[in-house]
């Protein structure tokens, strides 16, 4: 398939936010997990995140300054693959819905990683299959104008320099991961987020 056919199918079969929130839930509540791996580690990361996106979406909210720059009719659709364990994911996703529900033209999708491998394939991170990661989509969904993730550029010097001493995250540095969202209280994501829609064109520059 072309990347044009591999963005269409992967919209098609996209939830939106409360689908995704009760899907979670739901496997928190049954024990199970998104993806083909069914185990223990994964499941446990399940549970935490439905906590954690439940705290999220309760507390989070956009700054004024941030209203201010996105009152500009933006019309995009914004696409983003991830799994339910993903622990970056618990905190980016209630961003974006925030920005998502704020904006009028703004479409907030969710897809899974592993059902769209082919696709990721044109958008790693440092050459890891990294979630959650964000597709800019023009409002008629068929050019990408800009893509973002998994996390914030603070984080991900974090994580780069943390790789580079020890090869690979232990989860006690996750853990500081989730210290540093909570901290910040959600704002470099937002700002970054916001960025892709108050500093660009998102009918322009398509990068597909």
């Amino acid at each position: 398939m072309s990347q044009k056919d591999l963005i269409q199918h992967a919209l098609e079969g996209a939830m939106d936010y409360p689908t995704y929130r009760d899907t979670v839930a739901a496997q928190a509540r049954e024990g199970r997990t998104s993806g083909p791996e069914q185990t223990e580690s994964l499941i446990h990361y399940t549970k935490l995140n439905h906590q954690r996106m439940k705290r999220w979406d309760r507390t989070f909210r956009l700054g004024e300054d941030l209203k201010v720059a996105l009152d500009q009719g933006v019309e995009a659709i914004w696409l983003v693959f991830t799994e339910t364990w993903c622990g970056d994911a618990a905190p980016i996703l209630p961003i974006m819905e925030a920005l998502a529900s704020y904006c009028p033209g703004l479409s907030l999708k969710i897809a899974y990683r592993d059902q769209h491998l082919e696709l990721m394939e044109h958008y790693r991170t440092d050459g890891a299959l990294a979630i959650p990661k964000l597709l800019v989509l023009n409002r008629e969904g068929t050019e990408v104008t800009e893509s973002w993730g998994p996390r914030p550029e603070p984080l991900m010097d974090q994580v780069r320099a943390f790789k580079a001493a020890h090869g690979k995250l232990t989860p006690e540095f996750r853990e500081s991961l989730q210290r540093w969202y909570n901290k910040d209280k959600g704002q470099a994501a937002a700002a970054e987020l916001a960025a892709l829609l108050t500093l660009k064109d998102v009918g322009n520059g398509a990068l597909l």
